[in-house]
């Protein structure tokens, strides 16, 4: 079994291996007790809350399930929801869901300033391990202070599949002064690419007509970021 830090760990079939097959210092738990919650992946934090999987479905398989299905959704789900999922059930479903939503009374991202784009990055960089593009936008209130943070598409960032009107529709429905778009790239490359720009220009466009100020479009990875605004390729207000 080959260990890439920057990927996720599979044995000789192609398969993820479950927490215990993996060495100590890649186990979850230990990974946090040693490090801290910081240290882990989305992926890993909810391993540790599923705590078991099932026969034939480890709890590093379920919990990647898992996150791909809370990626979509762009609220908390119900438990009968993910009760559906196989491998969960309501006992392990109630736990998520009584996580999630502890975690967004307690910690919940609504009033966070963004001064910076540092700020945005600190926001989203738990996104950058997805194998498949996130287009994420962050509404903000006329203080700049963070309204919520929602992933509009989930794959190729193109300018057909990041439309304005998925875009800036949930925005306007939170009364959002402002929007951050960002997404991450897998690859680690952080140059944009003519279509990149494209898609920037149409939602600046759009932002203008809608009346929300477009602060910044970001591109990253899980070390560093590229900003629009930073390197002066987006003008207008800051």
């Amino acid at each position: 079994m080959n260990i890439d830090r920057n990927s996720e760990v599979r044995d000789s079939n192609g398969k993820a291996p479950g927490p215990l097959s993996l060495p100590l210092e890649c186990r979850p738990r230990e990974k946090l007790m040693e490090h801290g919650p910081a240290s882990l992946s989305d992926k890993e934090l909810l391993a540790i809350l599923l705590n078991a999987g099932i026969k034939g479905k480890n709890v590093s398989v379920l919990a990647a399930e898992l996150l791909e299905r809370l990626d979509k959704e762009k609220g908390i789900p119900g438990v009968d929801e993910l009760a559906g999922m196989t491998g969960l059930g309501k006992i392990k479903s109630c736990s998520v869901v009584a996580m999630l939503e502890f975690g967004r009374r307690r910690w919940g991202i609504a009033g966070t300033r963004i001064r910076r784009p540092q700020d945005v990055f600190d926001l989203i960089r738990h996104h950058a391990d997805r194998r498949q593009e996130r287009f994420i936008c962050i509404s903000l209130n006329g203080a700049h202070e963070a309204l919520a943070v929602r992933i509009v598409t989930i794959g190729l960032v193109n300018k057909t599949i990041v439309h304005p009107r998925e875009v800036f529709a949930d925005p306007l429905l939170d009364r959002a002064s402002a929007v951050v778009c960002a997404h991450n790239h897998p690859s680690g490359r952080l140059a944009p690419s003519p279509e990149d720009d494209e898609i920037t220009e149409r939602l600046q466009r759009s932002a203008e007509i809608l009346g929300v100020n477009f602060l910044d479009h970001i591109i990253f990875s899980d070390r560093a970021f590229f900003s629009y605004r930073q390197t002066g390729k987006l003008q207008g207000e800051t």
